[in-house]
């Protein structure tokens, strides 16, 4: 079968896509050249259909497809439906998370539970079925993976969601260990303080635990960024472009960070 470098069209799948750094994700990977299946979960259906019309307008293929990550046979299916309407799998981009803020004493064994649910068997489920699909295709591919600034120093009342993307980094390692052999790199990205609607629920929870108003959290957290902003989703989505790309085709087992300018690895 031909390699990626002789396959003119580059398919994408990008988990948790309907919305926020997802969907920034997958509609720069179209501007880049490629096909691709949008996936989130039944809830946000109606952000899958607008995303999928988006691309299309740039005259690539999209599909959408609703399912839960953290359930491996709905991975498998996600899978198996991108390679049936758009062909050959080359880049899989496990974004889909969740956060919660809560007190680690007050967290409850079902809170814990799923965090690592979503968060980390979601990114395991997505690395491992896709990886499975590539070395089917006799084909080099890429395996990304979300992880966060939280990843390298946790922020208070996110400890069990600072855990989960924390056992991405070393997930995406492993991945890299073994999966190098058959021609796949397995990279992640660390977004900083991001202006998504995560980030909005994020400060009114830590808001309403501490009692500052509405934004003071954000402002506490992001005042030392040394670029002076809060980042957007599409500052992401350029550092997932080029580990998607042909540039990144020599790294691998990284996780890039993109806060600009919080957290020193």
């Amino acid at each position: 079968m031909a390699s990626n470098q002789q396959r003119a069209q580059r398919t994408a799948i990008v988990t948790g896509s309907s919305r926020g750094i997802g969907k920034s994700i997958a509609i720069r990977l179209a501007e880049d050249g490629f096909d691709v299946c949008i996936n989130d979960i039944q809830a946000n259906s109606q952000g899958i259909d607008e995303v999928v019309k988006h691309i299309q307008s740039l005259n690539r293929k999209a599909i959408g497809v609703v399912a839960d990550v953290s359930h491996r046979s709905e991975v498998e299916t996600l899978v198996q439906k991108s390679v049936d309407a758009l062909g050959h799998l080359d880049v899989m981009i496990a974004n889909a998370g969740i956060a919660q803020v809560k007190a680690v004493l007050d967290l409850t064994e079902e809170d814990m539970q799923r965090m690592i649910n979503v968060n980390l068997f979601g990114v395991f489920n997505c690395y491992q079925v896709a990886a499975k699909q590539m070395i089917k295709q006799g084909s080099r591919g890429k395996l990304i993976g979300a992880a966060s600034i939280v990843a390298y120093k946790p922020f208070a009342l996110l400890t069990h969601y600072s855990a989960s993307k924390w056992a991405v980094r070393g997930l995406t390692q492993g991945f890299a260990m073994e999966v190098a052999q058959h021609g796949i790199t397995c990279n992640a990205y660390a977004p900083g303080i991001v202006g998504t609607a995560m980030w909005d629920e994020i400060d009114e929870k830590m808001g309403a635990l501490s009692g500052a108003a509405k934004g003071e959290t954000l402002k506490k957290y992001s005042g030392g960024i040394l670029m002076g902003r809060v980042s957007v989703p599409e500052d992401v989505a350029e550092t997932v472009s080029y580990l998607a790309g042909k540039g990144s085709d020599y790294m691998t087992g990284q996780t890039l960070i993109i806060d600009g300018g919080i957290q020193f690895s």
